[in-house]
Order: structure tokens, then C-alpha cells, then sequence
């Protein structure tokens, strides 16, 4: 038997997400401020400075299209950039701070990597984090440390609703809070819609695993209604503002998309944008 073999100490076990947590924070921080710098593109000065301008003061009644469509986009992720910038921090120390608001994912990441690899021995440890080393070595996501794009931050609750929603999914027998799980999937799936729309093609696929979180057809069915319910929660608890915003202005509470099919709404209430 090597030492590979050998089952770790159970309080290492216990903290092993924290660890790996703190070494993903190290690498994803050092990014930015190994560089000394964070990139500036066009997108961070006409489109996230002023996204994020708009969420801490509404623009409707100021600017025309001022970012263009993107204008519309849900706006929040978009405020610490703002406020970094306006701030006066530098590249250095805001690059790190806006890395630290993605750690989050991680240990997504590392509950999707346990399932796969759920023993307590060494190499089973170093198998998870090796996953989560190569969950964010990808190009794309490395990118995100270096500009001021959320879409990383925006995957956030995305990544937990598949990771709290494959618990129950993929254990022998669903344990005793599955409809508790789903139910927490559900609120982040809604949540990330919410940040990003285009994250709804995914979140949508989620129903399927929430099935197998119960035996029995009917255990089955509530745990999806279940699921389903609280993703509608989650999306107009985290939609809810802008989107009544958007309808007061527009007409159509995720402007300018899907535009033509709340005309005859508009035109059934006797309003104009």
C-alpha cells in the first residue's frame, strides 16, 4: 500500500473544501497582481463602468440605448466594477478584488469533484483537486481574472444548483433533506437566470436530475414542483426590481428581448412605452 493509499486524517477530510478554497483564492488573486494591472477594454469602459453606474442610479430617464442593448442587462454584478473604478483603487488591488468575488465557485466545483471521487484517501484528495485545478484552467475563465468581465461570477449560482441538485440525484438512496436540496437548487438556478438570461437554456435542463432526488412517482413530482417553484422565487426575488423597472419604461420587463410578444400586452392594457 503506498502512501497515495492511505486514508487521511478526518479532520484533514473535513476541511479539505476550505483548503482547496484558500489555494484557488491565492492563484486566482495572484493573477492580477503578479501583473501589477488589470486590462482595460472596451466593454469595462462603455459597458460594465456603466452598467454598473445604472444599478447604484437608474440612467432611464438620462441616456438613450447608453451602452447600447446591453444597456438593459441585469445591472448588479456589473457595481463593483463601478465602484472600483470610481473609487480610485488601482488595477492591482481591484483585479484581486473582483478575483476573490469568483472563490464562490469553487467549492461548486469541488462538491461536483467529490461525487466523482467521494473516498477518504490521498489520492482520492488529490484526484478533487486536480479537478478543480483543471475545472478553471480553461482559457475563457482564466481570461475573467484579467478583465473585468462577471461571467465567471455570473456562473456562481448556476454552479451550485447542479452541485446541490446532484447530491440527492446521485446518491444510493436520496437522504432525508433531498427536497431540501432541490429546493436551495431551485433558488440558485432562479438566481442565475436572473444575473445572466442566457443562463436559462441551462438551468432549464434541471428538472432532470431534481426526478431522481425521491422514489416513487409522486415523491418525484413534488420534488420537482418543488424545485421548479423556487427557481420562479429565486429569479423574481433577484429579477424582481429591475425587471418592474424595465416594465415601467418599456413595457417589457426583459427589454429589448422577446419584444413582440408582450405588444399585444401592452396593446390589451392601453399602454405605450
Amino acid at each position: 500500500m503506498t502512501a497515495l493509499d492511505q486514508p487521511l486524517p478526518s479532520s484533514l477530510l473535513r476541511h479539505e473544501w476550505l483548503l482547496v478554497c484558500i489555494a484557488a483564492w491565492l492563484a486566482f488573486a495572484s493573477i492580477p497582481v503578479t501583473r501589477g494591472e488589470i486590462g482595460i477594454s472596451w466593454d469595462m469602459l462603455n459597458h460594465h463602468v456603466y452598467l454598473g453606474w445604472t444599478a447604484e442610479h437608474a440612467r432611464f430617464g438620462h441616456d438613450l440605448s447608453g451602452a447600447g442593448s446591453q444597456s438593459y442587462q441585469f445591472p448588479y454584478l456589473y457595481w463593483p466594477v463601478y465602484k472600483l473604478a470610481t473609487s480610485g483603487w488601482s488595477g492591482q488591488w481591484a483585479g484581486a478584488t473582483l478575483a476573490t468575488l469568483c472563490v464562490p465557485a469553487v467549492p461548486a466545483v469541488w462538491l461536483l469533484a467529490r461525487l466523482c471521487m467521494p473516498g477518504p484517501t490521498a489520492f482520492d484528495a488529490v484526484m478533487r483537486l486536480l479537478a478543480v485545478v483543471l475545472a478553471f484552467l480553461s482559457v475563457v475563465v482564466l481570461a475573467a481574472f484579467d478583465t473585468t468581465s462577471n461571467d465567471l461570477m455570473a456562473s456562481i449560482p448556476l454552479l451550485w444548483a447542479l452541485a446541490l441538485a446532484l447530491q440527492p440525484a446521485s446518491a444510493a438512496a436520496p437522504p432525508a433533506n433531498a427536497r431540501t436540496l432541490v429546493m436551495l437548487s431551485g433558488l440558485c438556478a432562479g438566481l442565475s437566470v436572473a444575473c445572466k438570461l442566457s443562463n436559462g437554456p441551462l438551468a432549464i435542463l434541471l428538472p432532470a436530475l431534481w426526478v431522481f432526488s425521491a422514489r416513487g412517482a409522486r415523491g418525484r413530482l413534488v420534488n420537482v414542483a418543488v424545485g421548479c417553484g423556487a427557481t420562479a422565487v429565486g429569479f423574481m426575488a433577484a429579477y424582481g426590481y429591475w425587471g418592474a423597472l424595465l416594465w415601467h419604461h418599456f413595457g417589457n420587463p426583459v427589454y429589448p428581448f422577446y419584444d413582440e410578444l408582450f405588444a399585444p400586452l401592452r396593446m390589451r392594457l392601453g399602454w405605450t412605452p
